[in-house]
């Protein structure tokens, strides 16, 4: 049986048009046991065939994978499973090919997206949690700072870097919860130059 993934990140555009058509999304939904498109049409009152016609667009998107097949009396049945439990649209899936080049040229910034990214998956995780009933401890700090210059950039990001670094030290165990720390600085968008 193939591998399905925590969480995919969904880049094309194509992809996600796939993924938010409501009858398409509600089928992703069931597929994280391999199905045949028979049991999901049952499940979701449809038509076999409606569902067959839309798992195989699922499937040409790269949404859906083939699980297998299963004999059904004179009937051979294909299964299929999602790729992944949880989908996450990109920041990306809304810029031209011109914005996407220039933010492979600046590898920071294409840190700083897929940092939060990551952030959004993580959270969607952690969500399954909050099912049982737990309360999933954790904090976000926003906030601004005015640097006048290079000079005074460099200085603020070399202590903050610092400071950071001796506060993760200190709380460094072998054992217990881990916690994700993310902290990122860049220029407030409009203001870059004043």
């Amino acid at each position: 049986m193939p591998d399905i993934l925590e969480t995919y990140r969904v880049e094309s555009a194509e992809q996600a048009a796939q993924l938010l058509h409501p009858l398409r999304g509600e089928i992703l939904s069931r597929l994280t046991q391999p199905a045949s498109a028979t049991e999901v049409a049952r499940e979701l009152g449809e038509p076999p065939q409606r569902i067959n016609y839309h798992m195989k667009a699922l499937e040409k998107a790269g949404l859906v994978q083939r699980a297998g097949t299963r004999q059904i009396k004179n009937l051979v049945e294909v299964l299929y499973l999602a790729i992944a439990r949880t989908y996450i649209l990109s920041d990306t899936l809304g810029l031209g090919e011109t914005e996407r080049k220039r933010l492979r040229d600046q590898r920071s910034l294409t840190h700083l997206l897929h940092v939060s990214e990551r952030i959004k998956s993580d959270t969607i995780r952690l969500l399954d949690y909050t099912d049982e009933g737990r309360e999933i401890p954790s904090a976000a700090l926003h906030t601004s700072v005015c640097l006048a210059d290079e000079t005074e950039r460099k200085q603020f990001l070399e202590e903050y870097v610092e400071l950071v670094r001796r506060l993760a030290a200190k709380y460094q165990r072998d054992e217990g919860t881990r916690y994700n720390l993310t902290l990122a600085a860049y220029p407030q968008p409009g203001k870059e130059s004043d």
